[in-house]
């Protein structure tokens, strides 16, 4: 008899697990979104890089050749005495294993002000949001002719911030100094950084590569400046320091989406408390998959929250029910770590994977053929081509609306 399995969470993780487990279970997939969301290019949705829907693919065209239900909705509570989940819709669905992917959320570190100040980075709403508070203040400082001038702040100096910080950059330099080059002149870019150096998992060279491009492309680096509050049009650091933010974007961290308390789940700090075969400590029905899951690696830290972890994880797990449904033996999650990257610019790249570290174009090539190739759906590949094609070509980005959405 195939087992029933509820997948709690369509992103990277959850829509990998749904299919590999196709075609052994009766499998069904919730996600409070009818679409999954390429986190990775979020970014350049911010920054007029690429259109909202690009970035979006709808999860039942991704299971169109599967089995598997989908059904759109948020868990409000678990039943583990008789294994069932409500949603808010009211329906509930019972399992035999339960498998919780439901994400990460902005992590503020219970910096005061962040909540209400800063503009996370972690749907296509929030994205959207970013692109008009950075336009609107632009089309402000159209109206003045004189030197009043408006900074935004990118607070986090890993991959998404240094993204973040670089494609704000080149906007500034290319299409808004083509609209308006005295306006575009008067906006600054800061990236604020509490560690000694940006991308810390990084090796300490490819660390001062990316600051150097980043200066270069007339980006204020500031390391070991570790934020105390933030402020509606400033941001004071820990020595006192205030730092001029009309827009400020955290990109600092994050934390297990918080919708994880209504499972009644053990928690690991601020993660589901998982043992090394990925299922939930005393709940060895449930597994926890992603950004979630508080899995360890060999050193004993947290594993990194990016989307390789995730899609490992979701086909181990799939073979781990495959297991138990066959009487076998578990195993124990290993995590293969194949490198890390970030795009910095136009031609300006850092990859570094398994000894092997690239920088400038061939690095900005990996990036870009890599992202694309992981990309759901034709026509969001060849949207994203297109659009990728016309910036490049142009120093333009057609996608300057402001489109609030809040």
């Amino acid at each position: 008899m195939r087992p029933k399995v509820v997948i709690l969470g369509a992103g990277f993780g959850g829509l990998t697990v749904a299919r590999a487990l196709d075609s052994i279970a009766d499998v069904t997939l919730v996600d409070r979104h009818n679409f999954q969301t390429f986190l990775p290019l979020l970014y350049q949705v911010s920054t007029a890089g690429l259109a909202a829907d690009h970035v979006a693919y709808p999860i039942r065209g991704a299971l169109r050749k599967t089995s598997v239900k989908f059904r759109m909705g948020s868990p409000i509570s678990v039943d583990h005495r008789n294994k069932s989940v409500k949603l808010d819709s009211s329906e509930v669905l019972d399992f035999d294993f339960l498998i919780v992917a439901l994400g990460s959320a902005t992590n503020d570190f219970g910096i005061k002000g962040v909540a209400d100040h800063s503009l996370g980075m972690k749907s296509v709403s929030e994205a959207l949001n970013i692109r008009s508070e950075i336009m609107r203040r632009f089309e402000d400082l159209c109206r003045f002719e004189d030197d009043t001038r408006f900074s935004i702040a990118v607070v986090g100096g890993g991959p998404t911030g240094v993204e973040m910080a670089g494609a704000i950059a080149e906007l500034k330099r290319g299409p808004l100094n083509s609209d308006n080059a005295q306006a575009a002149r008067n906006v600054g870019v800061y990236l604020i950084e509490a560690g000694p150096r940006l991308l810390p998992s990084f090796s300490q060279r490819l660390s001062s590569r990316t600051k150097k491009d980043l200066e270069k492309l007339g980006v204020s680096v500031l390391t070991e400046a570790a934020v105390a509050e933030v402020k509606p049009r400033q941001i004071i650091l820990s020595d006192g320091r205030g730092i001029p933010a009309e827009v400020t974007i955290w990109a600092a961290g994050v934390k297990g989406e918080p919708g994880m308390k209504v499972l009644a789940l053990p928690h690991d700090g601020i993660r589901i408390a998982v043992d090394k075969t990925l299922q939930v400590s005393n709940y060895p029905y449930v597994f926890a998959i992603g950004d979630i899951a508080g899995a360890k690696g060999r050193d004993g830290e947290f594993l990194p929250m990016v989307a390789p972890v995730a899609m490992q994880q979701a086909k181990f797990v799939a073979k781990q029910i495959a297991r138990i449904v066959k009487n076998e033996p578990l195993k124990e999650f290993t995590y293969l770590d194949r490198g890390s990257m970030a795009t910095i610019g136009r031609h300006k790249a850092v990859v570094e994977a398994k000894g092997l570290r690239l920088t400038g174009t061939i690095a900005w090539y990996a990036w870009l053929w890599l992202h694309l190739f992981y990309l759901l759906g034709g026509r969001n590949k060849i949207g994203t081509m297109a659009d990728w094609t016309w910036n490049y070509l142009t120093f333009d980005r057609g996608n300057r609306h402001i489109m609030d959405i809040s």
